[in-house]
């Protein structure tokens, strides 16, 4: 990911080529509709991209399935049919569903 210049960014804010798109997105769809842009909304918007990532919830349930789907996919061997290895593979994530969330 390409981080765009400070200068060519939105206001100046230290944003991602990606999220000044989206910002620049936003006011473009709003001024065509003849909407104000500068809402709330986008001050929300813009207070998340600047915001780092809450570590605090690294044991969010996407975390918790994409680890669990490591542990089945680790449960294959290379040697099995596509078939087999599927099935395989769909057991041991029901296996895994069973024992519940990680405390």
């Amino acid at each position: 990911m390409t981080d765009a210049a400070p200068q060519s960014t939105f206001r100046g804010l230290p944003l991602t080529a990606e999220q000044d798109a989206e910002v620049r997105h936003y006011i473009k769809d709003r001024t065509r509709r003849g909407l104000p842009w500068d809402t709330p909304e986008l001050s929300a918007m813009l207070k998340d991209m600047l915001q780092p990532p809450d570590d605090g919830d690294a044991d969010s349930p996407a975390d918790e399935t994409r680890a669990a789907a490591e542990r089945a996919t680790a449960s294959l061997d290379e040697a099995m049919d596509p078939i087999e290895a599927s099935e395989e593979w769909n057991a041991a994530m029901e296996s895994e569903g069973m024992k519940g969330p990680k405390r």
